[in-house]
């Protein structure tokens, strides 16, 4: 992690992450936001899996809300919901922006941003979560669990590109 210093704050780098999809952007983009509960790993990361609710309290599905204003959220066996994102732009098939916090903590989202570009007979996804310093004291922490937590889901958002 880079962290630069401006006066008396620190910068931190944004977490950065490219995959490559054997897929349209169009059906990249829908992979990723339509069928998000295909792949997205919440035995791993959810509410549920990091004991939020309680006890074997597990997700039943994740409901991305396709609209700017919309929702990125989970919904458990017990009914409730929790939200992981708010969505901030939409905009298919090329971007979408997350306001981030996937949890109840009183502290503002990150920002997330993930472009799909097209790449001869396939997308490109990129994605870029920024914003740490919003997050003072925890702010280096948060960075660099998200910089290793993205690696599951981006690897089974691409297995799930290549099952068809």
């Amino acid at each position: 992690m880079t962290t630069q210093r401006t006066g008396e704050e620190a910068v931190f780098e944004p977490v950065r992450k490219r995959v490559r999809v054997d897929r349209s952007a169009d059906e990249a983009f829908r992979l990723f936001t339509e069928h998000i509960d295909r792949w997205w790993p919440v035995e791993l990361l959810s509410r549920a899996a990091d004991e939020q609710y309680g006890d074997g309290v597990k997700v039943e599905r994740v409901v991305f809300e396709p609209r700017a204003g919309g929702r990125l959220y989970e919904v458990t066996s017990e009914g409730v919901e929790g939200v992981w994102a708010e969505i901030v732009a939409y905009e298919p098939p090329s971007r979408i922006v997350l306001a981030w916090k996937p949890n109840d903590r009183p502290e503002p989202p990150t920002d997330v941003e993930i472009h799909f570009e097209p790449d001869g007979d396939g997308t490109v996804v990129r994605l870029e979560h920024r914003g740490w310093d919003k997050l003072g004291a925890r702010a280096a922490e948060a960075r660099q669990g998200h910089d290793g937590g993205w690696q599951v889901p981006l690897e089974r958002f691409v297995a799930a590109a290549a099952a068809g």
